[in-house]
């Protein structure tokens, strides 16, 4: 079953994003991670900035990747909970973590935690919806 077909398929809040905006919002929001992460491990590399301060980043990174494998192929809600969730708290830790050297960073990622925050609600609500169905 492809991705937006199993997204269709859940249950879901009426509030819900449609399948079909995900992908277009996704796509922005990741311009805006490739130019502002990349800012940061660029920084890290040439040793402006301590590892420590790209620490979070590389976990956000991390954490957002494995959210489609584990919703979509695993088809895990409660770990996709979890999931999204570390992607929240990295993100805000990332955000503080970079703000003293680099403020313009932190509210360049303000779109992406707005998302972020909204499709951690999302996908607790579609866990809580969809716990009995398996």
């Amino acid at each position: 079953m492809e991705r937006f077909e199993l997204y269709s398929s859940l249950l879901k809040p009426e509030w819900a994003p449609p399948s079909w905006i995900i992908g277009p919002v996704w796509s922005v929001l990741y311009i805006g991670i490739f130019i502002t992460f990349g800012m940061v491990f660029v920084k890290t590399w040439q040793k402006q900035i301590p590892f420590v301060v790209a620490l979070p980043f590389i976990l956000n990174l991390l954490f957002n990747f494995a959210f489609g494998p584990i919703q979509f192929w695993l088809r895990i809600n409660l770990l996709a909970s979890v999931d999204i969730l570390l992607v929240l708290l990295t993100l805000i830790w990332s955000m503080a973590a970079i703000f003293s050297r680099y403020p313009w960073i932190t509210y360049a990622q303000i779109p992406y935690l707005l998302w972020v925050s909204f499709a951690s609600v999302v996908q607790l609500t579609i866990t809580r919806m969809n716990w009995s169905r398996g």
